[in-house]
C-alpha cells in the first residue's frame, strides 16, 4: 500500500490558487493536505484489465441457423460474420469470423463438438466447441469458384461443397484438404441440355443410399448422381427454379419446392414427370386449368412419423393477392393446412426431430423459425401448434432501447421483488414443454452480487433485466405511455429505428435500488415519479404538476417584466407559486399572461379515466414542461429523485426544477444564469443578440432553425451532454465530429411537440397533442424561412444556453462557513460549473407534509473544462458517501408497516470542526476531472483526461474494495483513475466507435463492469476487472457434453435378408488420396487455425477442463471396458451351450445308419 503525500502531487496549485490567494485559502489547503496525509489508496494497475465476458439479445441481422439433435444446441449464423450459439437457458455463446463476411450456411459435426461455417468469400471456417470460447481450427479458402451450398452427411467426414458453377468439391472435414473427386456440371447434366443449369441449390445423400447423391440445380433440374460409378442414374427436370429438396425417409421419392408457388413430388425411378404437383396457397380454377402462380416456396421440409401423417411444413408460397400479408410458415399434416403468421420476415427454419438418422421415421416434435428480428419454437405436438416459451433475453429490441442504466451489487431482495410482479405479466397460452434446446451446461463462476440492467425504450417502456452470474433474464416491463391519452392507432408496425412518432421514448431515468423509487424522463419533456408496490391499485386521477420553464436570453435591452420564473433569491417554496394539482386546463406554474394558444399548453395528454395500476411500479406524480410564449418546452438533460427527502431535481438548458412529490408542489424554477450568485467570478451574462419574439405558431424555434428534421427525430438517442463542443487543436475522425454535433441537438425542443398532426388548424388548452397552428404547407414555408437566417445568430444562441447535464444528491457542506453537513444538491452544467444548492427540510412525519421545504442557490463551487459528468462525494478516509435514501415500504400497505419502515436513514458524513475538511468532491467533466477539499471548496487534486477528444460517459464505482473513476472517451479509450489523487490506473484503446447507440447507451458500475448496444438487437458487456477476467473461464458456460449417440435403426429381419436396408459406403475409398489424387492447389488455399484440435482443448480450457475431461475419458473407458467384458462373457456362455447341444446332437446320431436319418 503507498501513502500519497498530497504537498509531493498538488497538480498545478499555483494556478489554480491565483484567483484566491489569500491566507485563508492557503491555511484551507494545508489543511486539506494534512487530512489527506493518512488517505491510503489500495487500487492499483494490475487489480485492472479489460475484456469482453458475454453478448445478450437477439443476433443482429440473422443469415442461417443449424442444429445439432444430440447435443440439442443451437447456432445462428449473421450478415456481420458472427456466430451465436444458444444452449439451455443462460447456456450461450458468441464468437465472430475475423473477415466479418455473412454467413451463408452452418453445418454441426452432429454429437462431435464442431461446427463448420461458410461464408459469403467464399470460405469454410471448422469450429472446435469443445472448449468455453470457441476457435477456429482450420479454414478453407476457394479462389476460382463461389460457394453456394454445403452437405455434411451424419457419422461422415466428408462435407460436399457445391458452387455457383455448378460443380461440387468434397473436403476432409479432419484435415481440411480437398478431395480429388470433383462433380463437374457438365457430366451430371444430358449432354444435349445447351444452357448452364445454373448454381447448385442442394446438395442430399439418399438416406437409404449413401453412394447416391442428388444434386439440384437453380434452373430447376435435379440429377440423382452415382458417387461410385461417377455417373448420373437420373435426371428430373421441371420448368420452374429450385429453391429446395426434401427427402422421404425410405429414399424413394423427394419433394422439390418451385420458385412459382409449386410443390414437386418425384419417384426417383420415374424421372419423366413428377408423381405430384400441389400448390399449397393456390386457388384452384373449377374448369381443371393449371392453379395461378404464387410466391415462391422458399424452403420446404418432409418428415415422416411411424403412428401418422407425414409433417410437411414450408415458407413462402402465399399468393400474390395477399398483399401487404406477414410473412407465414405453413404446416401441412394429412389433410390439414395451418397456416402460421409471423411477426417479422422468416430467415430459415428447421425441424427438430427425435432422430439423427436421415432413414429412420423422423418424428418431428417441433419448428424452429428464424426470423430477422425474433426465434420462435413451435409445438407440433399439441392442437393448435401453441410456441414455446422463449428462456433467451431476445426482446431486448422489442421497442428500439434509448437509455440504459446498470446496478452491480445491489440488494439482495430486489430481484425477487422484481420477479414476482413480471411473472404476472408473462402470457398463458404457452407450450406446456420444456424449451427443447436443452445443451451445455452453466457455468461455475464465483460471483454472487445480484445485477440489475435496466433499460428504456422508444415506445416508453422500461425493462428490469436480471444480470447476475453473466445471465439475463427479464424481470418486469413498465409501460410508462399507459399515463397519457393516445392519440395513435394501435396498429403499429414494430421498427427498430427510431423515429418521428414517438412521443413517448425514455430520454433518462434516476433510480434508486434502496427506495425503489424510478423516475423518468421522456422526449416530450415530462418527468414521472413512480412508486413500488406489491398491491393492485386504482387512481381516479393520475396526479399531475405543470412546470413553465422559461430561457431568460430573449431579450437583453428590454428584460420580460414577467419574470416569476428565475427569481435572484429564492426563498423556501417561494421560486414560484406552488400549488396543488390541477387538471391540464388550468396551468398550474407560469405566469397568467397567454400570448395565444400556445402558452402553458404540455405536449401530452395525461388521461383523464380512472387508471388501473397491477403490482409493481405505480405513478406518484406527472410532471409537464409547457410551451412557453409559443415555444416549445427544452428537452430534459439530467435528472435525479432521493426518497429520503422526497424531492426529484431536473434540468434542461433554460434552467433548473426541484419537485416535492409528497406534497406534488415545485419548490424551485430558476435559470442556469440565476443560479450563479451575484459575486460569482463565473456568472455568465445574456448576450443574445436576438430581439424580442413575436408570437408566433413557428413550427421551428431559431434555437433549432440550422437542424434538419433528420436530426430532430435522433433526440432520443442523444448522450447526457447538451452543449456543442468547440474543435481543439487536434485533428478529429468524422465520426467525433458528428459526436460533438450530435451531442449538441440535446438543447433544443422536443420535436414531438413540434411535428405531430401537421394538418390540424389549431388546438385548445385542453389538448394534450401539441397541433400546429399553421396550414399544412405551413412546414416547408416556415423550415425554409428558418434555415436561411443568419447562422451567426443560432451559433451564438445554442452557445448561450447553459445547460444543466448532472445532477447529484448529497449531505455535505453548502457554504465554505458550515461546520455541519445538511441535505445540498450539486448541479454540474454543460458550461463545466458546479453548482452548489441548500436543501431545507422541515421535521418529519405530518409536518413533512404540510410545511414547505426550503430551496437557496449557494453558487459556484468549482469550475472544470468541457461539460460535468458525474459527481460523488468521499468521506475522509476516500470512502463512497452515497446519497441517503428511506428504506422501501409499501405505499399501499397498513399504516403500521409503513411506520415500521418509513425511518430514515441517518446521516452518515460526520461532522466537521472549524477549518478542518473532512469531505471530498469528486468531480468529472469532458475533459478533466478534479478533486475538491469540503467545506474549504480547495481544489487539491487535478487531472487532464483528455486534449484531442472528450469522455461520453463516466461513473465513479465500486471496486475492490475501494473507488475509482471509470471514463469511455469518444475515441475509443476506457481509462479509470483512482481516488482521491486521480493516478491513471488504465488506459485501452478497446471500442473504436462505429455509431452513436454505443455513447447512448454505455455505462460503468461496481464490481469493475460495463456494458453497451453494440447492435440495435444485442448488449455487450465487458470487464475492467482483473479478478474477473481470470476467472472468466469458469464463469463461462460449456457448450458441449459428453452424450452417448443413439444406436442406428434396426434394418429388420427381411431388410436384413433381403438387402432392403440402408446402403453404406466407404467413402475413403471414393474420396481419398490413393484413390482420388490430390486436388487443384490453385483452387482453394488452406489456412490452419490457432492449434490441432487438442492443442486447442488443453489451451483454452486449462487444469480444471483437462482434469474433467480426464475423468469423463476415463468413466467412458471403464463403461467401455465393461460392456466389452459382458459381451464377452455372453459369447462364452454361447460357445457352451453350443458346444453341448452339439455333443447331444452327435451321441444321438453316432451309431444310426444313413438310412435310419
Amino acid at each position: 500500500m503507498k501513502k500519497f503525500n498530497i504537498r509531493k502531487v498538488l497538480d498545478g496549485l499555483t494556478a489554480a490558487s491565483s484567483s484566491s490567494s489569500s491566507s485563508s485559502s492557503s491555511s484551507a489547503a494545508a489543511a486539506a493536505a494534512r487530512e489527506n496525509d493518512a488517505v491510503q489508496e489500495t487500487l492499483q494497475s494490475e487489480h485492472f484489465q479489460l475484456c469482453k465476458t458475454v453478448r445478450h439479445g437477439f443476433p443482429y441481422q440473422p443469415s442461417s441457423m443449424a442444429f445439432d439433435p444430440v447435443q440439442k444446441i443451437l447456432a445462428v449464423g449473421t450478415q456481420t460474420g458472427a456466430l451465436r450459439l444458444f444452449g439451455r437457458a443462460g447456456v450461450e455463446c458468441y464468437c465472430q469470423h475475423e473477415s466479418g463476411a455473412a454467413v451463408i450456411q452452418l453445418q454441426f459435426l452432429i454429437n462431435e463438438g464442431a461446427l463448420v461455417s461458410a461464408l459469403t468469400d467464399d470460405s469454410i471456417h471448422l469450429w472446435n466447441l469443445r472448449q468455453k470460447i470457441p476457435a477456429i481450427l482450420h479454414s478453407l479458402k476457394f479462389n476460382r469458384e463461389r460457394i453456394t451450398y454445403c452437405h455434411l452427411p451424419f457419422q461422415s467426414k466428408w462435407l460436399y461443397i457445391g458452387t455457383e458453377r455448378g460443380n461440387i468439391h468434397i473436403v476432409n472435414v479432419e484435415s481440411f484438404t480437398l478431395s480429388g473427386y470433383v462433380i463437374m456440371w457438365n457430366k451430371a447434366i444430358e449432354l444435349s441440355t445447351k444452357s448452364h443449369p445454373g448454381p447448385v441449390v442442394h446438395i442430399s445423400d439418399n438416406p437409404m443410399d449413401e453412394g447416391k447423391l442428388l444434386i439440384g440445380y437453380e434452373c430447376g433440374v435435379v440429377v440423382l448422381w452415382d458417387l461410385k460409378s461417377k455417373k448420373a442414374d437420373y435426371r428430373y427436370n421441371y420448368d420452374e427454379a429450385i429453391h429446395s429438396v426434401a427427402w422421404h425417409h425410405e429414399g424413394k421419392q423427394f419433394v422439390c419446392s418451385h420458385s412459382d408457388g409449386t410443390l414437386t413430388t418425384w419417384n426417383i425411378r420415374a424421372p419423366a414427370k413428377p408423381g405430384q404437383i400441389i400448390t399449397p396457397h393456390g386457388k384452384q380454377p373449377k374448369d381443371g386449368k393449371k392453379p395461378e402462380p404464387c410466391k415462391p416456396i422458399l424452403k420446404v421440409e418432409y418428415k415422416t412419423t411411424r403412428a401418422g401423417d407425414p409433417f410437411m411444413v414450408l415458407s413462402g408460397g402465399l399468393s400474390y393477392d395477399t398483399v401487404g400479408r406477414r410473412a407465414c410458415l405453413t404446416v401441412m399434416h394429412g389433410k390439414s393446412t395451418t397456416v402460421l403468421e409471423m411477426d417479422y420476415p422468416i430467415v430459415d427454419f428447421l425441424t427438430l426431430c427425435e432422430t439423427p438418422y436421415p432413414n429412420d421415421f423422423q418424428e418431428p416434435y417441433a419448428v424452429v423459425v428464424l426470423l430477422e428480428k425474433d426465434l420462435v419454437l413451435i409445438d407440433l405436438g399439441q392442437i393448435g401448434y401453441p410456441i414455446f416459451e422463449n428462456p433467451y433475453p431476445l426482446t431486448i429490441h422489442e421497442s428500439p432501447v434509448t437509455c440504459c442504466e446498470y446496478f452491480a451489487d445491489c440488494p439482495a431482495e430486489l430481484i425477487p421483488a422484481l420477479y414476482s410482479v413480471g411473472s404476472r405479466q408473462k402470457r398463458q397460452s404457452y407450450s406446456k414443454k420444456e424449451w427443447p434446446v436443452s445443451g451445455g451446461n452453466w457455468g461455475q463462476g464465483t460471483q454472487s452480487y445480484p445485477e440489475i440492467i435496466i433499460t428504456g425504450h422508444a415506445d416508453g417502456s422500461v425493462k428490469f433485466w436480471d444480470a447476475s452470474a453473466l445471465m439475463l433474464q427479464v424481470l418486469y416491463k413498465l409501460k410508462t405511455a399507459k399515463v397519457f391519452e393516445r392519440a395513435r392507432g394501435k396498429e403499429e408496425k414494430p421498427s427498430t429505428d427510431i423515429v418521428e412518432e414517438d412521443p413517448f421514448a425514455i430520454q433518462t431515468l434516476s433510480w434508486c435500488p434502496e427506495s425503489r423509487m424510478l423516475c423518468v424522463a421522456g422526449v416530450s419533456a415530462h418527468v414521472i415519479v413512480y412508486r413500488f408496490s406489491k398491491q393492485e391499485v386504482t387512481t381516479e386521477v393520475v396526479p399531475l404538476l405543470e412546470v413553465r420553464m422559461q430561457c431568460e436570453f430573449s431579450d437583453v435591452d428590454s428584460p420580460d417584466p414577467g419574470g416569476d420564473q428565475t427569481p435572484t433569491l429564492p426563498t423556501p417554496g417561494a421560486s414560484s407559486s406552488p400549488q396543488e394539482t390541477e387538471p391540464p386546463s388550468q396551468p398550474s406554474t407560469g405566469s397568467i399572461s397567454s400570448d395565444g394558444p400556445w402558452d402553458n399548453i404540455p405536449c401530452l395528454q395525461v388521461r383523464s379515466s380512472p387508471l388501473k395500476q397491477s403490482p409493481g411500479y405505480q405513478v406518484e406524480l406527472v410532471i409537464q414542461l409547457v410551451w412557453v410564449s409559443g415555444e416549445p418546452p427544452q428537452q430534459i438533460t439530467s435528472l435525479a429523485i432521493n426518497s429520503s427527502y422526497g424531492l426529484v431535481v431536473f434540468g434542461n438548458s433554460n434552467g433548473l426544477a426541484v419537485v416535492d412529490y409528497l406534497q406534488k408542489t415545485l419548490l424551485l424554477n430558476m435559470g442556469t444564469s440565476d443560479l450563479y450568485s451575484p459575486s460569482d467570478p463565473y456568472q455568465r451574462q445574456p448576450h443574445s443578440p436576438r430581439k424580442a419574439r413575436q408570437p408566433s405558431g413557428a413550427l421551428c424555434d431559431s434555437n433549432d432553425a440550422s437542424n434538419t428534421l433528420e436530426d430532430r427525430c435522433k433526440s432520443p438517442t442523444s448522450a447526457k451532454m447538451s452543449r456543442k463542443i468547440s474543435s481543439s487543436s487536434g485533428q478529429k475522425t468524422d465520426l467525433e465530429k458528428g459526436f460533438q454535433r450530435w451531442r449538441s441537438l440535446r438543447c433544443k425542443e422536443s420535436p414531438y411537440c413540434m411535428h405531430r398532426d401537421k394538418a390540424a388548424p389549431g388546438m385548445s388548452r385542453k389538448a394534450g397533442v401539441c397541433r400546429t397552428k399553421s396550414a399544412p404547407n405551413s412546414y416547408a414555408k416556415d423550415n425554409s424561412f428558418t434555415r436561411s437566417r443568419s447562422s451567426s445568430v443560432t451559433s451564438i444562441e445554442k452557445e448561450s444556453r447553459e445547460a444543466i447535464s448532472s445532477i447529484h444528491f448529497c449531505e455535505s457542506f453548502a457554504r465554505k462557513t458550515d461546520s455541519l453537513v445538511s441535505p445540498c444538491v450539486l448541479v454540474g452544467t454543460t458550461q463545466g460549473s458546479v453548482l452548489m444548492v441548500a436543501i431545507s427540510l422541515p421535521p418529519g412525519g405530518d409536518q413533512r407534509l404540510q410545511q414547505p421545504v426550503g430551496i437557496s442557490s449557494c453558487g459556484t463551487l468549482v469550475r472544470l473544462k468541457g461539460g460535468i459528468l458525474t459527481m460523488a462525494l468521499l468521506d475522509s478516509a476516500a470512502t463512497l458517501l452515497p446519497p441517503s435514501y428511506e428504506p422501501w415500504y409499501d405505499p399501499n400497505a397498513s399504516d403500521e408497516e409503513k411506520e415500521k419502515s418509513r425511518r430514515r436513514r441517518p446521516a452518515s458524513p460526520p461532522s466537521s470542526q472549524e477549518g478542518q475538511d473532512s469531505q471530498f468532491a469528486v468531480l468529472c467533466s469532458e475533459k478533466q476531472a478534479k478533486v475538491v477539499a469540503m467545506p474549504s471548496q480547495t481544489r487539491i487534486y487535478k487531472h487532464s483526461i483528455t486534449e484531442t477528444s472528450f469522455v461520453l460517459r463516466a461513473d465513479v464505482v465500486q471496486m475492490a474494495g475501494a473507488n475509482c473513476i471509470a471514463c469511455f472517451c469518444a475515441n475509443g479509450h476506457i481509462m479509470t483513475l483512482s481516488l482521491p489523487s486521480l493516478r491513471p490506473l488504465l488506459d485501452v484503446n478497446y471500442l473504436p466507435l462505429t455509431d452513436m447507440r454505443i455513447a447512448r447507451t454505455f455505462c460503468f458500475s461496481n464490481q469493475g463492469q460495463a456494458l453497451y448496444l453494440t447492435s440495435p438487437t444485442e448488449i455487450q458487456r465487458i470487464t475492467y476487472s482483473q479478478d474477473t477476467c481470470d476467472n472468466l473461464q469458469e464463469m463461462l458456460s460449456e457448450l458441449f457434453t459428453p452424450v452417448e449417440t443413439p444406436e442406428a435403426p434396426n434394418r429388420g429381419f427381411f431388410k436384413g435378408l433381403f438387402g432392403g436396408g440402408a446402403q453404406s459406403l466407404d467413402r475413403e475409398d471414393l474420396f481419398g488420396e490413393t484413390a482420388a489424387g490430390k486436388a487443384s492447389r490453385s483452387l482453394a488455399q488452406h489456412i490452419p487455425g490457432p492449434g490441432g484440435m487438442e492443442g486447442m482443448k488443453g489451451a483454452a480450457s486449462g487444469v480444471v477442463g483437462e482434469l474433467a475431461r480426464a475423468r469423463i475419458a476415463l468413466d467412458e473407458r471403464g463403461q467401455k471396458l465393461g460392456e466389452l467384458e459382458e459381451r464377452t462373457a455372453a459369447m462364452m456362455s454361447s460357445a457352451d451351450s453350443f458346444s453341448k447341444h452339439a455333443h447331444d446332437m452327435m451321441l444321438k446320431y453316432k451309431d444310426k445308419k444313413w438310412y435310419q436319418l
